[in-house]
């Protein structure tokens, strides 16, 4: 059982270093699509102080196009301030994919309009000047939905 995180573009280290800790707690693979805001080299990682890389599940993918390619048939979730229901209105399963763009845009808008039956959101309130939740934060709310649907799978 796996579920996948999918950052499209990813612009700030510290977030995807968040969200790859989690992904190697939680058995969730994690794919970045490039180009990327930093540098994962094996160097940079260790500087960073990234002790459980090793551990990350991690697929690197050259544009959201080879993606999108490679994955033609797995089932994907888009999550976007856009989304047209809530993360908490799907029934997840095995092999499920939650996508999320950079921090400062998004997902690209021809990907959700041409995916809306499957763009998500996270409730926020209407009075708030934010755009939208940390990326990390976000990731970490809907994986957790999604782990405590199927019973948390080979998690103590």
């Amino acid at each position: 059982m796996a579920f996948h995180i999918v950052l499209v573009e990813p612009e700030i280290p510290p977030n995807t270093g968040n969200i790859a800790r989690t992904c190697a707690a939680t058995n969730t693979v994690l794919h970045l699509v490039e180009p990327l805001g930093f540098d994962i080299s094996e160097r940079a990682v260790r500087r960073a102080g990234l002790d459980y890389w090793p551990y990350v599940d991690l697929h690197v993918h050259k544009s959201l196009d080879e993606f999108m390619g490679e994955f033609a048939a797995a089932r994907k979730f888009f999550v976007t301030t856009k989304g047209t229901k809530y993360f908490t209105e799907h029934e997840y399963k095995d092999g499920d994919m939650f996508l999320f763009g950079r921090e400062t845009r998004g997902l690209p808008r021809d990907l959700i309009e041409a995916n809306k039956d499957m763009s998500i959101r996270i409730p926020m309130s209407a009075d708030t000047r934010l755009r939208s939740f940390n990326l990390a934060n976000s990731a970490n709310i809907v994986l957790f939905e999604a782990l405590r649907q199927v019973g948390f799978p080979g998690l103590e």
